[in-house]
Formats: C-alpha cells, sequence, structure tokens
C-alpha cells in the first residue's frame, strides 16, 4: 500500500525537497506588502520566506483617491529588497497580486507600472469579486471541506464569499476594512461599529448560512485570534484552524471596541505595534458579521488570497491531495531515517486494530497515517529532547489540513512514541481533544513504542510480523528467523502496549 505522493529529498538542496522550485506571491494590500515564498507549488505549501512591509498603501485612498506619494515610495522600496530575494532564492515565478487600496486609486497605473519594472513579473489587480473567490478558495486550501461563509478583512475593504463544495459564490466586497474604517470614523472604533453595520446591509449573505461557521481570513483578524488566545490562556498559539463560539468572540470583541482608547484593550500590550491600533476596527467589523450571520462559530484561517490564487493554479487532481497527509511525507522524507518505514508502520499498526476488533473513523485513520509519517522526525535531537521537539513541530508547525484536536492527537502520539506512557510533554494540549482521543492517540503512541525496537526505523520488518488476538490474551507472532528480536526489551514493550489496549496478558510467539 503506498502512502506516498512521490516526494523525494535533494541532499544538495539544505533540507529542501529534490526538484523543488521555489514559487512566490507579492500580495500588494492596503495595510501592508508582503512577500511569501513556498519550497514547491503543491496542495500542501511550505512557506521558505515570509516577510511584510507596513506601507499603509490604503492609508487616504478613500478620501483623496489617490495613493500617497510617501506610500507608494515606502512600498515600492519594500518591492525592490523583495525583487532581490527572489532572485537569490531562484524562484521560478513570483505572482504579484494588488487588492483595494491600488484598484481604487485614481494614480493606480503609475504605481503599477513602478512595480512591474522592479519585480519583473504582470501585476494583477484584483475586482472585490475575484479578492473574495481567491480567500474562498484559501480557505478551502487550509480546512478541506469547509463550508459556510468566508470573509477576508483587509485594509481597504471585506470581502464574502459563500462556500460549499469547495465552490464559491455570491462574492461581495465592501469599503470597510480597517483603514479606511479608521479613516471614515475619525479613529472612532464606537463609529465605526455603526458604518459597518450601516454598510453590511446591503449584504446578501450574512443569514445565508445561520448556524453554520464563519471563516475569518486577514492580518488583523489574525492579530485579533492570537489576543483572544493570550487573553483566554488557550494553550496553543496557532490561528489556523482556531474555532471560537460565537457569543465569545462577539463579546471580546465589544470589550476591545468599547475601551476608552485605541491601546488601552485588553492585551493592548501583546499585539504588534503595526497592527495595535487596528485591532479595535478590526473587532468592529467581526461583531458585527456575526451578528448578522447568526453564526455559531468562527473558525480563523491562516491561508487567504495568496494560497488560494496558487490552489486555483492546481490541476483537479493535485486540488484533491490531502495537504495533511502530504505536508507530513514531506517532512518524513526530509528528517526520517528512512521514509519507506512510515508506510511499514502504517500496515503495522492497521493491522492490529483489525484484528483487535478495534473500531476506526475515517478522520481516525487519516491521523494515525499522519502520526506514522511523523513517528521517527526527531531522530536527530539528544534522546532526552526527542519527545519535546517532535510535539513542538508538530504542534507549532505549518502543517495544513488539521484542527486543533488533531495537532493534539499527533503531539500526544509523539510524546509517547519517545518518552513513554507517562510522558508529561504534550500535557498542555490534552484538553484540546475529547478523553477518547487522548486515549486513542496513547494506544498508537505505545504501538509505536513495540515496533521501533525491532526495526531501528528500517523498513522491510514490520511487514512480517503480526498480532494475534485469543480473549484477553495478545500475541506478538515473530517469523522463526527472526525469533532472536525476542527479549526482555521488546516483551516489556508489549505488555504497556497490552495494558493499554486493555489485554490481561501478552506473549511473543515463534511462528
Amino acid at each position: 500500500m503506498n502512502q506516498f505522493w512521490g516526494v523525494d529529498a535533494d541532499p544538495t538542496a539544505q533540507g529542501r525537497i529534490k526538484g523543488a522550485k521555489p514559487v512566490a506571491v507579492l500580495d500588494i494590500g492596503s495595510n501592508s506588502v508582503r512577500l511569501v515564498v513556498y519550497e514547491r507549488h503543491a496542495r500542501a505549501l511550505t512557506p521558505l520566506y515570509n516577510e511584510k512591509s507596513a506601507c499603509a498603501l490604503g492609508r487616504g485612498v478613500g478620501r483623496t483617491g489617490r495613493l500617497a506619494d510617501a506610500n507608494m515610495a515606502q512600498a515600492l522600496n519594500a518591492i525592490k529588497r523583495f525583487a532581490l530575494v527572489a532572485r537569490m532564492m531562484r524562484v521560478g515565478r513570483v505572482h504579484v497580486l494588488a487588492t483595494s487600496a491600488v484598484r481604487d486609486a485614481a494614480n493606480r497605473q503609475e504605481f503599477v507600472d513602478a512595480v512591474e519594472a522592479l519585480i519583473e513579473s504582470k501585476v494583477q489587480v484584483l475586482s472585490g469579486e475575484q479578492e473574495a473567490h481567491f480567500a474562498a478558495l484559501g480557505a478551502v486550501a487550509g480546512i478541506p471541506g469547509f463550508s459556510g461563509i468566508v470573509g477576508d478583512l483587509g485594509g481597504g475593504s471585506l470581502e464574502l464569499s459563500h462556500i460549499n463544495g469547495g465552490t464559491d459564490t455570491n462574492g461581495e466586497s465592501f469599503e470597510i476594512g480597517v483603514i479606511r474604517l479608521q479613516d471614515d470614523s475619525n479613529g472612532s472604533a464606537l463609529q465605526a461599529t455603526e458604518i459597518v453595520r450601516a454598510r453590511l446591509q446591503q449584504s446578501a449573505l450574512p443569514g445565508a448560512a445561520a448556524g453554520g461557521s464563519f471563516a475569518a481570513i486577514g492580518g488583523t483578524w489574525r492579530s485579533l485570534a492570537k489576543l483572544h488566545q493570550v487573553v483566554r490562556g488557550y494553550p496553543l498559539h496557532m490561528v489556523q484552524n482556531y474555532v471560537v463560539p460565537v457569543e465569545d468572540m462577539i463579546g471580546f470583541c465589544q470589550d476591545i471596541t468599547g475601551a476608552s482608547s485605541l491601546k488601552s484593550y485588553p492585551g493592548a500590550e501583546k499585539v504588534s505595534s503595526s497592527r495595535r491600533e487596528l485591532v479595535p476596527f478590526g473587532a468592529a467589523v467581526m461583531a458585527e458579521v456575526l451578528k448578522a450571520g447568526q453564526f455559531a462559530n468562527v473558525v480563523f484561517s491562516a491561508l487567504g488570497v495568496r494560497e488560494g490564487y496558487l490552489y486555483g493554479l492546481l490541476d483537479g487532481r493535485e486540488q484533491e491531495i490531502d495537504p495533511l497527509i502530504q505536508g507530513a511525507e514531506e517532512l518524513s522524507v526530509l528528517r526520517s531515517r528512512s521514509p519507506a518505514h512510515a508506510s511499514d508502520l502504517v500496515e503495522f499498526t492497521g493491522q492490529f486494530l483489525a484484528v483487535s476488533g478495534i473500531a476506526e473513523s475515517d478522520a481516525l485513520r487519516r491521523l494515525r497515517i499522519v502520526a506514522c509519517l511523523l513517528a521517527d522526525i526527531g531522530w536527530r535531537a539528544h534522546p532526552d529532547y526527542r519527545g519535546p521537539q517532535s510535539v513542538d513541530a508538530v504542534a507549532y508547525g505549518s502543517l495544513t489540513g488539521v484542527d486543533h484536536p488533531g495537532r493534539s492527537f499527533i503531539a500526544q502520539v509523539m510524546a509517547v512514541r519517545y518518552d513513554g506512557l507517562k510522558s508529561k510533554t504534550a500535557a498542555p494540549l490534552v484538553g484540546l481533544g475529547s478523553p477518547e482521543l487522548t486515549a486513542r492517540a496513547r494506544l498508537v503512541g505505545a504501538l509505536f513504542r513495540v515496533a521501533y525496537p525491532m526495526t531501528a526505523a528500517m523498513p522491510g520488518i514490520l511487514p512480517r510480523i503480526r498480532f494475534e488476538v485469543d480473549g484477553n490474551k495478545l500475541a506478538l507472532i515473530l517469523p522463526r528467523d527472526l525469533a532472536f528480536l525476542d527479549g526482555e526489551h521488546l516483551q516489556g514493550r508489549l505488555d504497556q502496549f497490552a495494558g493499554v489496549a486493555g489485554f490481561k496478558t501478552s506473549a511473543v510467539r515463534v511462528a
């Protein structure tokens, strides 16, 4: 059974995937100009470089109709440096996307010409509908199967679209970006709330997914999510797929917009200086959208227009690839001693579940496969730190297509695999999943601890070993030519695993 998507390692590319040609997106927004270079154009995008320059191109555009000369100069200076970065990283293609501020400016062609001369790529000035479309695709790229309303909040505008079955419809754009709101409200978050409420009355989307989910995209909303995690004491500071009940988020936003100043709201000191005064306006938009839409929850997406644009360029077959499995496979190729061993581990763990009659849903099987792919990524570390480093790589890494309970599951498997059943390495994350999910993670991790002493992480051994179950007895069956693998160490691991799996006794047998 082949679990791989044909990823191979290149030993000359400093930990990069063999044959990978970097691709980049230069995103020219109303608040910032950002360059993101990805390792390759694939379903699972791995950032190699990510930097922004807060140029505030949208400042004053709603009032003057023009991009300010000083802001353009700042943006062009940043783009000049980004062009150098793209050349040094041997980027195959730079996709340049410009959004609200540029499309609304009377002097946009002057700016576009200057950008194209620097970056040597065509600038695509997205319409509001196109921006909404690519934002929706970005949500799907990071949260496969998402259905509901997607909102992308920028400096100049808010784009809303409805997505179902991977297809978005009814894209809308509103002039309620955070910079424009700050300008239009004379710096008052409370007045901004009234402006948002009035402008959203034109939308046909709020209410279209009542009781469902709202996916929030954009830098200011990411800052809002991070702030919520800090203030609420959430254990995983990871924005991607962070889910909050609507009542909680509305109350949190109202606390921010009702503060005495733009810098005195709860946790303001935790927000970056470039976003601090914009967060209250992002909170105003968030609260009004959630109230108008009657949603059940809001889920934050770190992937947006940039990733959605690249996702849209993939063919249908590539779009169907599971980004979590592909991303885990890349890590396995780059960090494991033998990636092929992961495929053996998938079969070995699956055989135990089948023979023992333990049910496994599709979602749990997917997480088990990913845990197998990542099971050996910590081997280069000192033995005392393999568990913590592996847990960190999973919990705080760039994997997409996984929710926070899923991250918790994989992290707990890694903790047990390296540090044993008494490990506290992943303890802060345990509460993100159910007790049943934790129990399954302990089972899989303990099973890994049986497998590795027999294989030294090399392929070819596990397919020759199987489990047998007789009532409350668990037997590990070795072929005769591998009988020497039996010993005190293996029996101890098997006994531990049998206890976790609910068996009264266990034995190693040769057949």
